[in-house]
């Protein structure tokens, strides 16, 4: 598989004339440097020689939304890539909006500039919490948004959020059934945050909102990414890059933040899945009391939990006086195989196996 690589172009908050509850981006983008097509220029070229020999990256502009910007800015940072498409240099153009930024006049013409992945920033497909969180827009227009990005054959990239006012576990679970409709190509789910200069601060210090608990977002995300990537579509980030911003303090002042949200989303998962593997084993031993647990060499800290957590919680469930850990080196990840101790496993537990016998959504 060829590695994937971004040039990351960060345009703050251009272009949006919304303010969600949840946003500080306007008061953020007001101390931010706002890039022109010159230092787009300058910043390509100082990434292109970090670059891995046999890949050629990606372009994306993030942070903003980008078609709803001045349009003589966003050609502008559009014609700065195109030297480099023609070269071969970039493959291609990534861009994030909002639903109510895509019509097929602004589709053709990103069509014309190389633009290919467009992420649609949704964060719920329930009417209740988008009203709830002023984002403008139904759940009709993100599908009407998204199917006309399929049409002009654009990769497309979902955004959700759980944990945002009138939102839950059921209605998080609702959003993720309607978005695996649409079958984008990729996700992204970021847990809601009560950041510093939000409405949404202003709400949480009323007591009009309560934000989710660490353990709350990671149990409701493992499920999700469980029911997207059982339906082949790939979820390629959660949570908040822990940047810069993130770690002022007081930036956050509430919710599930933790700058290994993704990994932990993991950990749970590798934790049912080498339950199901040990009951798999017990099931024709059920007096072993020692087992053996093998993973690939790169999934081991997956494997073993936080704080070596997950390793702890199986010996308690399965009452076992010892459980080792193995590692493979072996080309495929993601899987589990449990046996008694000193005895080869007899099959691996595989991601695609485990979905079918857990029945995610």
């Amino acid at each position: 598989m060829k590695k994937h690589v971004n040039i990351a172009i960060f345009i703050p908050h251009l272009g949006c004339p919304f303010s969600c509850i949840y946003c500080n981006q306007k008061t953020i983008a007001a101390q931010e440097h706002v890039p022109d097509a010159d230092e787009v220029q300058a910043i390509i070229e100082q990434c292109l020689p970090t670059i891995p020999a046999g890949v050629v990256p990606e372009l994306a502009f993030f942070g903003g939304n980008f078609t709803t910007i001045d349009f003589s800015r966003q050609k502008a940072y559009l014609e700065a890539v195109r030297p480099y498409l023609d070269r071969g240099l970039v493959q291609g153009i990534r861009i994030s909006t909002r639903p109510d930024g895509i019509s097929a006049a602004i589709l053709t013409y990103l069509q014309d500039y190389g633009v290919e992945t467009i992420e649609l920033g949704v964060q719920s497909l329930n009417d209740e919490v988008l009203r709830a969180s002023a984002r403008g827009y139904s759940a009709a227009d993100v599908f009407k948004s998204a199917r006309l990005i399929q049409d002009y054959g654009f990769q497309l990239g979902l955004q959700f959020m759980v944990g945002l006012p009138g939102d839950d576990r059921e209605k998080d679970l609702f959003t993720t059934a309607e978005a695996i409709r649409l079958q984008p190509q990729m996700v992204r789910i970021y847990p809601t945050l009560v950041l510093r200069d939000t409405v949404l601060e202003q709400m949480w210090r009323q007591g009009r909102y309560t934000a989710l608990t660490l353990e709350e977002a990671l149990e409701i995300c493992t499920e999700m990414v469980l029911a997207f990537e059982a339906h082949g579509i790939p979820v390629i980030r959660l949570g908040l890059h822990p940047g810069e911003e993130l770690r002022q303090e007081g930036a956050i002042l509430a919710g599930p933040f933790h700058p290994a949200f993704g990994e932990r989303v993991e950990q749970r998962i590798f934790l049912e899945q080498a339950s199901m593997a040990i009951k798999q084993v017990l099931s024709g031993h059920p007096h072993v009391r020692v087992l053996d647990l093998y993973a690939e060499e790169r999934d081991l800290s997956k494997l073993i939990g936080y704080k070596r957590q997950n390793l702890l919680q199986l010996q308690q469930d399965f009452a076992l006086s010892q459980l080792n850990v193995k590692t493979i080196i072996d080309q495929q990840k993601n899987w589990v195989a449990a046996a008694p101790a000193g005895v080869m496993p007899e099959r691996r537990l595989e991601r695609e196996t485990f979905y079918k016998l857990r029945k995610v959504l």
